[in-house]
Formats: C-alpha cells, sequence, structure tokens
C-alpha cells in the first residue's frame, strides 16, 4: 500500500455542507479527566524461532549423513558383485575351454578305449516306448 494520503473530497460550490452534531458530556461524569492508555507491550522471544531453525538444521544434516552413507554402502556391494562377476566370467571361460580340449579329444580317448563306430544307430521312443532303428551316418 502507498503511503500517501487519498485525496480529500473537495465540495462543490453552492453545495450545503453537512453538520456535526455538538459533542456533549454525559450525565455522571463530571468531573473525571480520561487519560489515554498505551497497550501493554508483549513481549516476543526470539528463542522458538531459532529452535526451529536449529532442529531444521540438524535434520537435513542427518538426513544428508544417512543419505550419503546407504550411497556408499550401495557403492561397495555394487564393487563386490562386479568383482565376483568378474570372477563366475572366467569360471565359465576355463569350463568352456576345458569342453573344447575334450570334444577335440573324445574319438581318440573312445578309440584308445577299443570303442567302434556304431553300424546302426537305435533310438527308443520315451513317448511309447518303441524301438527306433534308423541309417548310420559314417563318414
Amino acid at each position: 500500500m502507498s503511503a500517501l494520503r487519498a485525496p480529500a473530497a473537495v465540495p462543490r460550490r453552492g453545495a450545503p455542507t453537512p453538520r456535526r452534531a455538538p459533542l456533549r458530556a454525559l450525565d455522571g461524569g463530571a468531573g473525571r479527566r480520561f487519560d489515554s492508555v498505551r497497550a501493554p507491550l508483549q513481549a516476543t522471544s526470539g528463542v522458538p524461532f531459532l529452535m526451529l531453525c536449529g532442529l531444521l538444521l540438524v535434520g537435513a544434516l542427518l538426513a544428508a549423513l544417512l543419505l550419503n552413507t546407504s550411497m556408499a554402502r550401495g557403492s561397495y556391494e555394487m564393487a563386490r558383485l562386479q568383482r565376483e562377476a568378474g570372477l563366475v566370467a572366467q569360471d565359465v571361460q576355463e569350463v568352456q575351454a576345458n569342453l573344447r580340449s575334450a570334444e577335440a579329444t573324445l574319438p581318440d580317448r573312445a578309440e584308445d578305449l577299443g570303442m567302434v563306430p556304431a553300424q546302426e544307430i537305435t533310438l527308443l521312443s520315451v513317448a511309447d516306448g518303441a524301438v527306433v532303428t534308423g541309417p548310420t551316418d559314417s563318414p
């Protein structure tokens, strides 16, 4: 709001101005004098506001500390799991290499054991229990 006063209404020329009724004293109040009394000052303290600000600051710091701690714990857990995944991948590669080398030497090892290639392949059907004989694929 502005601190300026609103312009007073200027009466028009020739217009009658309203008259106020004269003030008169009330009965029974003769001789009394009234002094203006100021309202009592209310003591206001800044302590509750400062306590609230302090509590908000402490709460924010605790929240940041908890968040930082949980993020660090998650980081260590992630590093551990990545290291473990790397070890598992190495184990899988080692087993696959052993399997490939075993597949490559399988015919030689079978021949050393006295095994011979089958002349006729016989299969067993699981659904009806019948024996199925198929053609041989000799090299």
